[in-house]
């Protein structure tokens, strides 16, 4: 009976081996088939683009060619969803301010010439820096400016003790004195220091620095956690590179926000039917619509995109003010407006007969004072025409 047993026992043993030789356990199809499908969901997600992207590729083509979709729109609407479509590629460069145009200020200014700048300037914030804006220390708010001047200028020890006494009559005819409400502080703006720096009266406050490949979404969100409206690009050498505001992220996708403080910055202008004044910021291909065919920049844009770049380019370095470039042939440029590091404003003038007259007239210029100052006197005779890329600058 026992030796049965036995022989039954393996032989049901031998049975489940080979049982799991051949067909494998349960708990191991299980896992083959849980690890196969692992497999091909990564793959296909993996190859496949995600129903969120195609969604987005989807609406992006309806918006342009459907019609029934884009007439539900009005076109600012279009616009704004075009915007939110494409932010999520937008990068911290595409927004920024260049470096070149960032209204800063130095550590040591003092507090009636901050005061002076931010009226110039008409901005309610600015980088602060020390020595170059290459060390940038955070940034200053008009705002606790005008705070810390009134602070300093309330007077608290004089009218703190005003008092005056009323007269006051009770039922019985009794005179009674009563104590007047207490007069507020005086305030005295005389009491304020000035001559502080910005330093001095601690108004630095921290700013976000961020590099210029960061996207501009997440930039959005890290403002919005730090309670901040400003950051400072700085580059892979650690040099400040530019600015992005709030401000500047959010009119990527609703446009441009303009407040009653904001003056319409005119960006071009056709003063008559051959002068032109530009910012030099202007796309030289606006300028070839404006001006005309015979504004031919078309080798040049090969190089540059706007006029300040087509100058800088000609000259190999930044131009003075009343300076005369000659980079187009047929054109001149005189320089309105510069700075050390930039160029600003540039009047274009073609180079008519009856155009150099009347350029002559108004500057009042006689061939003597043009010979001794430098300028080409036989091209704005007519008498020959111009070289490009010649600077004509006037002798100091």
């Amino acid at each position: 009976m026992n030796d049965h047993s036995s022989n039954a026992a393996a032989r049901d043993g031998n049975a489940e081996s080979s049982s799991s030789e051949e067909g494998g356990s349960p708990l191991r199809h299980e896992n083959n088939n849980r690890t196969q499908s692992s497999f091909w969901s990564r793959a296909v997600r993996l190859l496949r683009p995600s129903q969120g992207e195609r969604l987005r590729e989807d609406l992006a083509d309806a918006l342009m060619t459907d019609a029934a979709v884009s007439n539900a729109f009005s076109p600012e609407e279009r616009a704004m969803l075009h915007n939110i479509l494409r932010f999520r590629e937008v990068r911290v460069e595409d927004v920024m301010i260049p470096r070149a145009d960032i209204e800063a200020v130095d550590m040591t200014m003092t507090l009636g010439d901050l005061l002076i700048h931010f009226e110039e300037t008409g901005r309610s914030r600015m980088p602060v820096y020390a020595d170059t804006l290459d060390d940038p220390r955070g940034m200053v708010h008009i705002r606790d400016l005008l705070s810390y001047l009134a602070k300093q200028a309330r007077n608290k020890r004089r009218g703190a003790t005003a008092r005056t006494v009323q007269v006051d009559i009770a039922a019985e005819g009794a005179v009674a004195e009563k104590p007047a409400r207490t007069a507020k502080a005086a305030f005295d703006l005389g009491r304020v220091d000035l001559t502080k720096t910005v330093a001095e009266a601690g108004l630095v406050r921290k700013i976000l620095f961020v590099p210029p490949s960061m996207l501009a979404s997440e930039l959005l969100s890290s403002m919005q956690a730090a309670r901040t409206q400003m950051a400072l690009v700085i580059d892979e050498y650690g040099g400040t590179d530019g600015l992005v505001s709030h401000e500047d992220i959010v009119e990527m996708v609703i446009g441009d926000v303009e407040d009653e403080h904001d003056d319409d910055e005119v960006m071009f202008s056709q003063v008559s039917e051959d002068v032109f004044v530009a910012d030099a910021r202007v796309e030289l291909e606006d300028i070839a619509k404006a001006v005309g065919a015979d504004f031919d920049v078309r080798v040049q844009l090969e190089d540059v995109d706007t006029l300040g770049g087509l100058i800088f380019s000609a000259l190999g370095r930044i131009p003075v003010r009343g300076e005369v470039v000659q980079a187009v042939p047929g054109f001149e440029f005189q320089i309105l407006e510069a700075d050390p590091r930039r160029i600003k404003r540039v009047r274009i003038l073609r180079k008519r007969a009856a155009v150099r007259r009347r350029i002559k007239t108004d500057l009042e210029y006689s061939p003597e004072a043009e010979a001794g100052s430098g300028v080409d006197v036989t091209s704005i005779n007519g008498m020959a025409p111009p070289q490009a890329a010649r600077s004509e600058q006037p002798r100091t």
